[in-house]
């Protein structure tokens, strides 16, 4: 699958289909090399062509931004459903997207519930600065602004937001939940996505998400819905440290396509 990708980003083509290939220009090698010696040396393939798929998008990454992973997409689906969920019933729903990275999270909530709202934060700005290129390139024009608001805010600081206590009908993060002292396996990780979007704070890499949770608490409507992402290993910890507030209805552990615990939910109780 590399070879391929890597061929139709030096032919300049959006499909190579081995069975009927196109007749190879001038300088195809000369160009193919470098590209192969880069992913030979553990350069993401996202970052050497430029984008990545991740659900029904297609969109820009680049370097020092965190690359989307294929599991966030389910945990991206749960934000959809329910404001799906929302939207069949006549609401509008108002979706929070913490951590928002590269965007794909809101956008992919933007795009496939199309009569939602959604507000996406990070406090890096060149994450940001993608988030909104993404959001040019997969949303109409008209709708970008009035779709998605994006913007450069701390999920660390209490008053995020403020405008929308008590209002939002999903809260979703990706957040980083690395522990301090984790090393990251693959070198694609490792080396190229940046340490401020891997490691969550504390041994046990949870010091941001507390953040989260405590966001949800305070934007949530009764009601509302909160998804978090976290490692395998802490669906224990992170359902403990959300029915600790006592704001929520029991947390719930979900799993990705593999198995491995990935995402927790949990409804915002009544007041």
């Amino acid at each position: 699958m590399d070879a391929i990708a890597l061929a139709e980003h030096a032919l300049g083509v959006p499909q190579l289909i081995l069975a009927v290939p196109p007749p190879l220009p001038d300088g195809f090698e000369a160009a193919l090399e470098p590209l192969v010696r880069r992913r030979e040396a553990r350069e993401p393939l996202q970052h050497i062509v430029g984008f990545t798929a991740f659900r029904h998008l297609s969109v820009r990454v680049q370097a020092g931004v965190f690359l989307p992973r294929p599991e966030t997409e389910v945990v991206a689906q749960a934000a959809v459903d329910e404001a799906r969920r929302l939207s069949a019933g006549g609401v509008e729903p108002l979706v929070v997207d913490v951590c928002t990275g590269s965007g794909v999270i809101a956008l992919s909530v933007a795009v496939e519930v199309p009569r939602s709202r959604v507000v996406a934060v990070d406090i890096d700005p060149a994450s940001v600065g993608l988030a909104k290129a993404n959001a040019d390139l997969v949303l109409p024009d008209a709708a970008t602004d009035t779709a998605v608001r994006i913007e450069v805010g701390d999920v660390a600081d209490p008053g995020l937001l403020a405008e929308f206590d008590g209002a939002v009908d999903v809260l979703i993060g990706n957040p980083p939940y690395i522990p301090d002292d984790g090393i990251p396996l693959e070198h694609e990780v490792a080396d190229h996505d940046p340490a401020t979007a891997l490691f969550g704070g504390g041994a046990d890499g949870l010091d941001l998400p507390r953040h989260v949770v405590a966001a949800a608490v305070r934007l949530l409507r009764p009601g509302g819905l909160f998804v978090m992402e976290h490692a395998d290993v802490q669906g224990e910890t992170v359902r403990d440290l959300i029915d600790r507030t006592g704001a929520f209805e029991p947390a719930v552990t979900h799993r990705d396509l593999t198995g491995r615990d990935r995402f927790v939910l949990a409804r915002r109780r009544p007041t």
